[in-house]
């Protein structure tokens, strides 16, 4: 029966070493920590090695359920995955105790604030872009893709899809959206 220790933050300029003490003082012999967004579950790796190696009578511990999840389906699938092999999840700074009803309602009401936290910053930042490109101001990502050049290698050296992906290092699916045709190009140049 160990605890193990989780700390995430959402971008590379955060500091993980408030939770990382955090989670020392708690008593955690393993502490996982890695720099991702909280929205989505994969890509988190070290949630993932954390997930994989928990037994029976381990607890999985964080700062805050924030940190764990900012969404209600992914954190019913952690608590889901760590019920089903007898571990349990401790917040050092919430009373969550997954063994209780009582610690159960907690848990799903913060994870509900946790998602809705999530949902507003989305709003406002969708806000924020409209209000931008209202002004002129936003003119979205710099285009990385030569539409001429995937226009040029299709027509000129009769080049399929995946041959124009490799040669400019983009995605097949970028190559028919340039060239209008979703799903594939003419037979003559595949």
């Amino acid at each position: 029966m160990r605890l193990y220790g989780y700390a995430r933050v959402s971008t590379i300029d955060q500091d993980l070493a408030l939770q990382r003490a955090a989670l020392k003082a708690a008593g955690c012999d393993v502490i996982r920590a890695e720099k991702a967004s909280g929205t989505r579950r994969d890509g988190r790796t070290q949630l993932q090695v954390l997930l994989d190696f928990l037994h029976h009578g381990d607890t999985l511990v964080v700062t805050r359920i924030d940190r764990l999840a900012r969404s209600m389906k992914d954190l019913r699938d952690i608590v889901h995955e760590l019920r089903a092999k007898g571990a349990k999840l401790k917040a050092t700074e919430q009373p969550i105790d997954t063994a209780t009803a009582a610690g159960k309602a907690f848990l799903d009401m913060l994870g509900v604030f946790a998602e809705f936290e999530t949902n507003l910053r989305r709003e406002r930042q969708l806000d924020g872009i409209a209000a931008a490109k209202a002004r002129g101001v936003y003119k979205g990502r710099r285009a990385i893709i030569n539409a001429a050049e995937v226009r040029r290698l299709s027509q000129e050296e009769k080049l399929g899809a995946t041959a124009i992906a490799r040669r400019l290092g983009i995605g097949r699916a970028s190559v028919y959206r340039v060239l209008g045709r979703p799903g594939r190009l003419p037979a003559a140049a595949e």
